[in-house]
């Protein structure tokens, strides 16, 4: 009888220990707070040195504080549209910091971004910078707008637009240019296009070399080649801030790129968003808008970070994607049919 007893007991808490474990598994996990998380972030060539230098570190030290654990990041920087091509052929990043929104919107598209970007401060606008001319020290070829880049003897580099969104950025700001000043010219409210493509045509037969990217362009400027170089301001001040011998000009018409951040919502594990959420608002803080401010981007969500710099140059007639329809207008109508179809194939 005793031994009967004795064997049903062990019997009972076996069953219970057997019980306990399943309903353990079956409950939901905790955060991974204790463990090491790893974001992969994709970003167009120019956000190199402020994510790496200032954005990274300044989360993951924030995160430690807060949580005990241990952030790290991988990154990878080449054209807005290479990155893009990337992600959608399988590239395993969490977040793409882009250069235009069109590349956004292919991701969303394609359902590898799901959740609304948009709804992110600053419209998911992380960060913008004005297009500006690079030139020789001394400006040898006295250029002073766009227009002087059509000169005779004059050699640019300017980026593909196959592969670069600065390329894109680059076209509408010299086409954009040109419609502005019309438009003040005149007084008339339609802008002159054939002005507009008339420059945007002597200036592409001056293109001497199509690096791949923003950075790769710099890079074939700064050993040599060509006497003017089209890009980001940003670009420009890391330059002079290594004392590069360079001069800076600053069209009288231009336009500011504006960099959207998305999350990569079909590569995100859930171990992983609640990390990859509170990076992404940590973009738009003021310790990392400053950052970037500090890195020679304007910020985007506290202007008073910009007026309190005093490295910008002054534009005397800004204007932004949306002043030539947004990317929806702007790039059927400008990237292909004016530039694909009437200056690069002519």
């Amino acid at each position: 009888m005793r031994k009967t007893i004795h064997t049903r007991l062990l019997l009972t808490a076996a069953v219970c220990v057997v019980l306990a474990l399943l309903a353990s598994s079956c409950l939901p996990k905790p955060p991974a707070e204790g463990g090491d998380i790893t974001i992969t972030l994709y970003g167009f060539s120019i956000m190199k040195e402020s994510l790496e230098t200032a954005i990274f570190p300044g989360f993951t030290h924030r995160w430690k504080q807060q949580h005990g654990q241990e952030v790290r990041f991988q990154s990878s920087f080449a054209g807005s549209e290479t990155v893009t091509n990337q992600i959608l052929r399988g590239a395993p990043a969490d977040i793409a910091i882009l250069s235009i929104e069109r590349d956004a919107d292919r991701l969303k598209k394609d359902g590898f971004v799901t959740s609304d970007w948009h709804s992110y401060p600053g419209k998911g606008i992380v960060n913008k910078t004005p297009f500006v001319i690079i030139v020789r020290k001394g400006n040898p070829k006295g250029i002073r707008d766009f227009p002087d880049l059509a000169g005779g003897g004059v050699k640019l580099i300017h980026p593909d637009p196959i592969s670069s969104g600065g390329a894109q950025w680059s076209i509408l700001a010299i086409y954009g240019s040109e419609l502005k000043k019309s438009q003040a010219e005149t007084g008339d409210p339609e802008p002159d296009t054939v002005r507009a493509l008339r420059t945007l045509k002597a200036i592409w037969k001056n293109v001497i070399s199509t690096p791949g990217s923003a950075r790769e362009a710099r890079t074939t400027f700064e050993l040599g080649n060509g006497d003017a170089l089209i890009t980001y301001e940003l670009e420009a001040l890391l330059m002079k801030e290594a004392n590069a011998p360079i001069d800076v000009v600053i069209p009288k018409a231009t336009i500011f790129s504006e960099h959207p951040a998305v999350v990569i919502d079909k590569n995100v594990t859930g171990a992983k968003r609640q990390v990859v959420d509170a990076f992404m608002q940590y973009l738009w803080s003021d310790e990392a808008q400053g950052a970037f401010v500090k890195f020679h981007f304007y910020a985007t969500t506290n202007d008073a970070l910009n007026q309190a710099s005093a490295q910008f140059g002054h534009i005397e007639m800004p204007f932004t994607i949306d002043d030539l329809g947004g990317w929806n207008r702007a790039y059927p109508e400008i990237i292909e049919r004016v530039f694909r179809d009437q200056v690069q194939r002519k």
